[in-house]
């Protein structure tokens, strides 16, 4: 059973305030109603006094119902039931304002409509650790219209995140708590993702992360970070699918800016372009029959098809080609069938208008 969050002092004083005031201000409109009903004589209702009140209070103007002409007490009496009513009646929508400011600001109550809002993701990511890591596998991840939640443990590396995001005209998801913790991935949304990065500054606590991720949600995609290339086996044995430790890779890819500079500036400009033209692969649906490349991605400025392979289909298939897993280059009368992957250099537009000619020929 949930328990529902103690008020704040800050709350609890601001609600005690509204009672006073509420309990002034109905005090005033009776005292107003049986005043004026007095001042009226008898062909004066209770009613009448009251709505007498009311307008006084209001400030609506809409002429004395109520005749104080002969009586100027009574004009007396109406001047002190409107600065009385006018003032409670000031003060009261103050209090209520800030009632509302407060609970619209209330960590507890904004973390709840963020879990809502996650709760409606399907086959989004989460990025576990948003420190520089996790920030540019954020930026990549928007630049190829993927959705994501970011999990940190600190609430202010998350907030420099989502600020971030805001600049640029994302509104992000997030969620601040420990990654290793059963509830926060939960609220994060794992058991409807289609993948997690555990990239935290250490090896250990990536290393639970994959432990717990794979546990909640053992279909999974799970990609960890390591440091330190003798964890690369721990965390591989934990269930991740894949492990990247950046000091290894670093060293790779500067001796490759060495010895094959062009290879490397080109998938660099790839990164930098506006229209963020990737290297990506589209699995097809399994429900796909024996279509050709020609059906399935006619020639389009949006995406190039480099390579086609045999993905996550058991085998043997009746309907794959046997032989070796990538073919290189396929020609558009090159026959594919559902549970193969393509490799595609395209843009996200690209990606998606495969995405959807796979899915309506699947159909």
């Amino acid at each position: 059973m949930k328990h529902r969050r103690p008020l704040t002092l800050a709350s609890l004083a601001l609600r005690q305030e509204l009672r006073y005031v509420a309990l002034a201000f109905a005090t005033i409109l009776t005292v107003g109603a049986f005043g004026f009903r007095h001042i009226g004589g008898g062909a004066t209702t209770l009613f009448d006094g009251f709505y007498m009140t009311f307008i006084t209070v209001a400030t609506i103007g809409y002429g004395e119902i109520v005749d104080l002409s002969q009586k100027p007490w009574g004009r007396v009496f109406n001047v002190c039931v409107a600065v009385s009513g006018i003032g409670a009646w000031t003060y009261m929508f103050s209090i209520i304002t800030a009632v509302l400011v407060e609970r619209s600001l209330d960590p507890e109550r904004r973390r709840q409509r963020m879990v809502k809002a996650i709760d409606k993701l399907q086959g989004h990511y989460l990025v576990c650790g948003m420190g520089r890591v996790g920030g540019n596998v954020a930026r990549e991840l928007n630049a190829t219209r993927r959705g994501y939640v970011a999990v940190d443990d600190a609430q202010e590396v998350l907030d420099h995140h989502i600020e971030r995001m805001r600049e640029i005209g994302h509104e992000p998801y997030a969620i601040a708590g420990d990654a290793a913790d059963d509830d926060t991935l939960i609220e994060a949304g794992i058991k409807h993702a289609a993948g997690l990065f555990a990239v935290t500054g250490e090896d250990a606590k990536n290393l639970v992360i994959v432990l717990t991720a794979k546990q909640l949600n053992p279909r999974l995609r799970v990609v960890a970070r390591v440091h330190d290339v003798r964890n690369i086996e721990k965390c591989r044995r934990v269930g991740a699918d894949e492990i990247v430790a950046p000091d290894f890779t670093g060293g790779l890819r500067i001796a490759s800016a060495m010895l094959r500079p062009h290879a490397v500036n080109f998938m660099d400009q790839m990164l930098r372009r506006g229209d963020s033209l990737r290297v990506e692969e589209i699995a097809l649906p399994a429900e796909l029959g024996r279509v050709t490349l020609a059906e399935l991605a006619p020639p389009a400025r949006d995406y190039v098809v480099v390579a086609v392979r045999d993905g996550a289909a058991p085998r043997p298939h009746p309907l794959l080609s046997q032989g070796d897993d990538w073919e290189f280059s396929p020609p558009a009368q090159q026959e594919v069938v559902g549970g193969q992957v393509l490799i595609v250099i395209a843009t996200p537009a690209g990606r998606e208008m495969i995405e959807r000619r796979a899915r309506a020929l699947a159909g």
